[in-house]
């Protein structure tokens, strides 16, 4: 972390990070695929499903995050009982967030789909779904808990494993749990819950034993799995920060939806579909934005100037060119895109030129999520959060409205609009930060 060239280093925790978020994406992607084969009902219901699945990850994730940065920064200050003190306190933080969500999936889960259809199977079968996914959700925040704990210390290699292997058992037991396959009950929807839950209890464990065996950097004791007021605070001045980062995503898919349904049905589908496949293309990045955050605040705890904008600098080169290749591929085949969700002819005319003008907006998207993940490793989550809400929703939504009325078709420039703007505010305040924060570090 605070030797190996930043370049390398980068590449060697990002890839595995970026592998790992992939496989993160299949588990909507694949239990949609297969829902989808039993009814238009199912699909709705997983999809109208994803906002509170959105915010068991940024929950479990922005925990995770603020626990990654304080742990990499005490064993950059060569602090090891703070590092223990983060991992320990951070484990009863995940287990504080599991219980409160637990009891929104046994609670809430009817009239959280009550809120939004009077379909009756449509509520039935998202019942099912998230009384299962969401009320039995301790696999989703410890296998979150135990990556994130082996990537604050440089073994992503090894998280990389445990979301592999979480996924894999998914993709594996969907089509069997679903259908009733191999003397199986067919369960439908409720079974794509339980093959996820499995899923995700498959890459906890693995987590915790690899943990436990090959992580000497931290020690977890069951006695110092407490709340310490101290260290919950560091954790969360920069979690709260990116849990609400994350969890306006939910907030942007919801109000997108209520926006593009005024103007035309087929939109919602075309977003529904984008929304699914900007995530195999989102998900690189945030590998990249995860990777980010330990090497710099190691580096920031190590007073290390010219490795911290080396490392930022070549994450924003990376970042840039994947979601340029996103781009050329949106705008070269977004029909054979559509297609895969067995788009009809309606979301085929509309959906076409939505994603080309939509992919316009890929490049600066890529580099605020960069510039965001950078300040907060540098302590200045706030300017983090800020860009964040104008790219999802202070931007977004009046532009959306605006550009609707006037035409329905340039709704969808709002995305590039919105991300241009965040883009230039993001630049702005990370060089404002960098002077102030690196200011007197070592070149």
């Amino acid at each position: 972390m605070g030797t190996m060239p930043v370049g390398r280093l980068l590449f060697s925790m990002a890839v595995p990070m970026m592998v790992s978020m992939l496989f993160q994406a299949l588990y909507n992607v694949v239990d949609s695929i297969f829902v989808a084969k039993l009814s238009q009902d199912a699909m709705n219901a997983v999809s109208l499903a994803f906002p509170l699945q959105t915010l068991c990850i940024a929950f479990s994730g922005g925990t995770g995050v603020g626990m990654n940065a304080l742990l990499s920064r005490s064993l950059g200050e060569k602090n090891q009982a703070g590092a223990d003190r983060a991992a320990n306190v951070g484990l009863f933080l995940t287990l504080c967030n599991f219980a409160l969500f637990a009891l929104i999936g046994w609670t809430l889960a009817g009239p959280f789909f009550r809120f939004q259809t009077d379909n009756p199977q449509i509520i039935t079968y998202g019942r099912d779904y998230v009384t299962v996914c969401i009320g039995c959700s301790v696999g989703l925040f410890f296998q979150m808990y135990n990556e994130r704990l082996l990537q604050s210390t440089g073994r992503t290699n090894l998280s990389m494993i445990t979301q592999i292997a979480g996924a894999a058992t998914n993709i594996v037991l969907d089509p069997i749990l679903i259908f009733g396959l191999l003397g199986f009950p067919r369960l439908e929807v409720a079974g794509a819950a339980i093959a996820t839950v499995i899923g995700q209890l498959v890459g906890a464990s693995i987590g915790f034993y690899l943990n436990l065996t090959r992580n000497p950097d931290v020690h977890l004791r069951r006695r110092e799995i407490r709340p310490h007021a101290a260290t919950i605070k560091e954790i969360y001045a920069v979690g709260v920060p990116s849990i609400i980062m994350q969890s306006i995503g939910s907030v942007m898919v919801f109000g997108m939806n209520k926006i593009l349904i005024s103007f035309t049905t087929t939109a919602t589908a075309v977003f529904g579909v984008y929304f699914k496949l900007q995530s195999f293309l989102f998900m690189p990045v945030n590998g990249l934005n995860n990777a980010l955050i330990p090497i710099v605040s190691f580096n920031y705890g190590a007073r290390q100037r010219s490795r911290i904008t080396g490392v930022i600098h070549f994450a924003l080169v990376l970042s840039a060119a994947i979601m340029a290749v996103g781009t050329v591929v949106f705008l070269a085949i977004p029909g054979p895109l559509l297609r895969l969700f067995d788009a009809d002819a309606a979301v085929l005319a509309e959906g076409i030129s939505a994603l080309r003008l939509i992919a316009l907006s890929f490049v600066c998207a890529g580099v605020s999520v960069i510039l965001c993940a950078a300040l907060q490793a540098l302590g200045a989550a706030n300017s983090s959060l800020v860009v964040s809400l104008l790219r999802q929703l202070v931007l977004l939504f009046p532009l959306a409205l605006l550009l609707g009325a006037l035409r329905p078709s340039l709704v969808w420039l709002a995305f590039l609009l919105s991300e241009g703007a965040a883009c230039l505010t993001a630049l702005l305040l990370y060089r404002r930060t960098a002077r102030g924060r690196l200011a007197g570090m070592e070149e």
